[in-house]
């Protein structure tokens, strides 16, 4: 009687084993932020609650953000099942996010082995597992596009690369896909766009011959379908309200123009440093701001490696230059939304409130690190002469101050968790308080407004003023309009705000009867009428 042959079983060789246990490390260490509501909520991210809720219980199906043309919901719609089965809470609003921060460092792992080394991949996969406070918000708070669209990006570089080397059987399903994944990226948030125009260029060069078919039309197809919501509300708007125009007008700011030095400062020594987890969400100090000054440097050696690799491997089939291609598109998307990005007025008037736009820079990190990585390997291995040897040493002591700050920066983030975890508390005070006067319909500042009411679970409907007590950005208009039918709304004002000193002024002697409440630094007031100066 034979024996059955034995099975093996695929085993994770060295480095796979260590960035698994490094991703499981991110993972977990961002779970237990998402179960604190560490960062803390804010109205931008209760709006896209608020609409989980409304997608969840059929009320509502938006293509954008509400008082928005250019800001996609799919984050939103990821996390109406998990509203609609738990009720709205901010680690439920969050974990779909979560989900896709797992899912890019898989795929970032993936790109870097296949176009740099494993062991590369292992560093990648552990700078990314740290987080300070600007970099775990752009992860895991809902406030639209970048935690989908990076994924989405990597999956199309994957599969670029895979079509030219001949590793996917399925090819016209794998170009339909990345048409799909281009158009949701599109829609989902339009900083993308640099990405998504270098993935699309190394896809062509995959497969230029297969789009002149049936796979062309897929890929067209893809994409219609992937950025349908976005086209279909475009042909809708008025003149003026479409995504384009919109974000024409965002990016032109107001008031001259800062100076090209102003925003190369605030794009380079700020915004890199903040976006690449090296600084506290409060500034970059001077010890923190060298990598700003060495990114654009790395780029072009990173360029030039590529562009030598290329040159060797001419004549050759695609399959074998494709990598240096690939490694040009990494390269390529992190230069255009550098440039882009300081050729906004934004990089100069808050560097730190926008470093947020760089956040997509972390595709790029493979690439811009892979300089330093073989000169330092050329350096250990002993093949580099006297010249090479003294580069790997500088090489491996950037690498290594990288991964420190980093450390270090992530470190004072952990340690520095009570404010951010006070004011989360005080937001659940505040609603608890607001639901205890029996008040159903208030105003309130911005800040305040979609927070209280996602907090209470619409329970408790704000509407927005300004300090004068007039109409503010009332990103969902219905609320505004409840509020206004009520007879006696309530009004919820920060202590000693100028608004709450303007209805003051209005009560006049009737103030302090009109006070409910004091909680968290707010005051709650029932006026016995209402009180509406715009009419």
């Amino acid at each position: 009687m034979s024996t059955p042959a034995p099975q093996h079983r695929a085993r994770l060789d060295p480095p796979a084993l260590v960035a698994l246990l490094l991703g499981l490390a991110g993972v977990g260490y961002r779970l237990v932020l998402t179960l604190l509501t560490v960062p803390n909520g804010n109205s931008d991210e209760a709006t896209f609650g608020l609409a989980a809720l409304h997608i969840a219980d059929g009320r509502e199906r938006p293509v954008f953000l509400y008082g928005q043309h250019y800001m996609g919901m799919a984050e939103s719609y990821l996390a109406a099942p998990l509203v609609a089965l738990a009720g709205p809470s901010w680690p439920v609003l969050r974990l779909p996010l979560l989900a896709l921060y797992a899912l890019f460092l898989w795929l970032s792992y993936r790109l870097t082995r296949r176009l740099f080394s494993p062991w590369l991949a292992v560093l990648v996969v552990g700078l990314l597992a740290l987080g300070t406070e600007r970099v775990v918000r752009d992860q895991l708070t809902v406030v639209g596009g970048r935690p989908e669209v990076k994924p989405a990006v990597l999956a199309m570089l994957l599969i670029a690369v895979g079509l030219a080397e001949r590793r996917l059987a399925r090819r016209r399903a794998a170009i339909g896909l990345a048409g799909l994944l281009a158009g949701f990226a599109l829609w989902s948030d339009w900083l993308i766009v640099p990405y998504l125009a270098v993935a699309g260029l190394l896809l062509l060069y995959a497969t230029r011959r297969e789009l002149l078919g049936w796979s062309g039309l897929l890929l067209v197809a893809g994409f219609v379908v992937g950025a349908a919501p976005m086209i279909w509300d475009n042909l809708r708007a008025p003149p003026g309200e479409d995504s384009l125009s919109v974000l024409r007008e965002i990016s032109a700011g107001t008031g001259p123009a800062p100076p090209w030095s102003q925003r190369l400062g605030g794009g380079l020594l700020e915004g890199v440093p903040l976006a690449s987890g090296l600084c506290p969400v409060t500034g970059c100090a001077r010890w923190q701001e060298w990598f700003g000054l060495l990114y654009p440097v790395l780029l072009v050696a990173a360029g030039l490696l590529a562009l030598r690799a290329y040159r060797r491997a001419a004549g050759r089939p695609t399959a074998e230059r494709v990598r240096p291609v690939a490694q040009l598109t990494l390269v390529a998307g992190a230069a255009l939304t550098l440039i882009a990005y300081v050729r906004s007025p934004l990089a100069a008037t808050d560097p730190l409130g926008n470093a947020r736009y760089l956040s997509v820079l972390q595709i790029s990190l493979p690439a811009v690190l892979w300089p330093l990585w073989a000169a330092a390997v050329a350096c250990w291995r002993g093949t580099a002469g006297v010249v090479g040897r003294l580069a790997g040493a500088v090489a491996t002591a950037v690498l290594a101050g990288f991964a420190a700050t980093a450390v270090v920066a992530t470190g004072l983030f952990v340690t520095g968790l009570d404010a951010t975890r006070a004011d989360q508390r005080r937001a659940v005070e505040l609603a608890a308080a607001v639901r205890a006067t029996g008040l159903r319909e208030v105003y309130g500042d911005y800040w305040t407004c979609n927070r209280l009411t996602f907090d209470t679970g619409e329970r408790v409907v704000c509407a927005v003023l300004d300090d004068a007590l007039t109409p503010g950005q009332n990103r969902y208009r219905p609320y505004w309009w409840q509020v206004g039918r009520a007879e006696r709304p309530g009004y919820v004002l920060p202590a000693g705000s100028p608004a709450e000193r303007r209805l003051r002024r209005l009560l006049g002697d009737g103030a302090d009867a009109a006070r409910l409440v004091e909680v968290a630094g707010y005051r709650v007031y029932h006026p016995p009428s209402a009180v509406r100066p715009w009419r």
